[in-house]
């Protein structure tokens, strides 16, 4: 646990207490606070007051003893309008924070030159950050990893000279991060997404941007046009990561499954990726590509780094090999709730047996057209078939499947007959009509798979 003595002696509200919300109660009791949480939830409440956290009704308490109030990245902050915590704060003049300022302000009293690297993206930012710190720890660091990728950063072992964090953050952490100064700052890309809680495009974007903006030095992915206009206003040191062809500036390169250093005179090749099965497609070859350039920026030697890679596990439900049946190879890629993931996985593939579907996202797949000609077959499940098989017609051949057991059986029978073929899990939608979260999806689809007669095992 990371104690918060930023706030010692001081009481502060709290609301929301899943995981991260109940972490950082006791970080700031640990660190000498009085904490007044609250949560709409009365088991929630009750676990933390075992835990010994005062609890109450915040509708009823005096906000002027507050110092600040802590805010799960959870809870409305700005959009579709402010929760009723946050209102009253602003009435107060108490300023609202999450987690990630908490640890900031730690780390800047306690252990200011501790390294930081904090990642952030539209999608990617589980992946890269698991493999930057695998890669450190690979290479000899004291590593802590956390944030949005699943462990609360006040879980986490203290900011001390010499140990890295390797944090994740998601829009709404930075949203209420003021003092957010990482000394490695990423961003991968921005596409549209969670603009219910954003407003527009220029607002998330400008939320992304302040994560390397405070940066000792940014890391971008430079294949959109919004992170293209952040390096280009950028003042501070910056590597560029260039996916795409004909990159103007110098920076990283990665493509054609190679690992090169743009910013070396002449370019140096760094790493090949092709064999590396975690890191299959364009996408992760961008993932190798930030890794690269945040190792670079933190002294790693470019041949270990090389050689940390061959090792990288991947992640549960991102392109996760799940087995094969003879030829026939099946990868969950339920993390995939949106199209533009998807897109990722279809890059991946020459031909693939497609299972998608769920609660759609808005755009559906249309966006995903130019794909429709690898898809051999396409098993459609959940509250979106109906629009998505509307969307496929004439462009690729369908079943409504409705269930993704069914799904399963269909195209493991479908592909048995063909010498090699790819069954690829990527839904491009929300989990939460026939599922409890994308993670459960994969863990389900896992175990259908698994359970085939003849399956070999190949991930974890």
């Amino acid at each position: 646990m990371t104690p918060s003595t930023t706030f010692a002696g001081r009481t502060l509200a709290l609301f929301g207490l899943g995981g991260s919300g109940l972490a950082t109660a006791l970080s700031l009791k640990a660190g000498g606070a009085r904490v007044v949480a609250c949560d709409d939830n009365p088991e929630r409440m009750a676990a933390a007051e075992a835990q010994g956290i005062a609890t109450a009704d915040l509708r009823g308490a005096d906000w002027s003893d507050f110092t600040a109030l802590l805010l799960a990245p959870g809870v409305p902050f700005t959009h579709p309008e402010p929760h009723w915590t946050v209102k009253r704060a602003a009435e107060a003049g108490v300023p609202v924070i999450g987690d990630i300022e908490l640890f900031c302000r730690e780390r800047a009293a306690t252990a200011p030159d501790a390294p930081f690297v904090a990642i952030t993206g539209t999608n990617g930012k589980s992946t890269t950050t698991a493999l930057i710190a695998h890669v450190l720890r690979e290479t000899g660091h004291d590593v802590q990893m956390g944030g949005n990728i699943g462990t609360a950063i006040l879980s986490l072992e203290p900011p001390a000279p010499g140990r890295v964090h390797v944090i994740e953050l998601s829009s709404f952490q930075i949203d209420l991060t003021p003092t957010l100064k990482p000394s490695v700052g990423v961003l991968l890309n921005i596409t549209p997404d969670h603009l219910d809680r954003h407003g527009d495009m220029a607002n998330y974007a400008a939320i992304k941007e302040r994560l390397i903006a405070g940066s000792d030095h940014a890391v971008i992915g430079v294949d959109d046009e919004y992170t293209r206009a952040i390096a280009a206003r950028h003042a501070g040191p910056l590597t560029r990561v260039h996916v795409g062809e004909g990159a103007a500036e110098p920076g990283i390169l990665a493509r054609h499954g190679l690992v090169i250093d743009g910013c070396a005179e002449p370019p140096v090749p760094i790493a090949d990726l092709t064999g590396i099965a975690s890191l299959r497609g364009a996408h992760n070859w961008q993932n190798a590509g930030i890794a690269y350039a945040v190792a670079r920026a933190l002294g790693v030697d470019a041949a270990a780094f090389a050689e940390a890679l061959r090792s990288f596990p991947g992640l549960p439900h991102r392109m996760e090999e799940v087995g094969r049946r003879g030829g026939v190879l099946f990868i969950n890629d339920s993390k995939a709730t949106n199209a533009d993931s998807t897109e990722k996985a279809l890059a991946a593939f020459p031909r693939v047996r497609w299972i998608l579907g769920g609660k759609p996202k808005e755009g559906g797949i249309a966006s995903l057209s130019a794909y429709f000609p690898r898809i051999a077959h396409a098993y459609l499940i959940g509250a979106a078939s109906d629009a998505f098989a509307a969307t496929l017609e004439g462009h690729a051949p369908f079943t409504r499947c409705g269930t993704l057991a069914n799904a399963v059986a269909q195209a493991a029978e479908d592909a048995a007959r063909e010498p090699e073929a790819v069954v690829l899990l990527s839904p491009a939608c929300a989990s939460y009509d026939q599922f409890r979260s994308f993670e459960d999806r994969g863990d389900q689809f896992r175990a259908m798979v698994r359970a085939l007669p003849g399956l070999v095992p190949t991930g974890a």
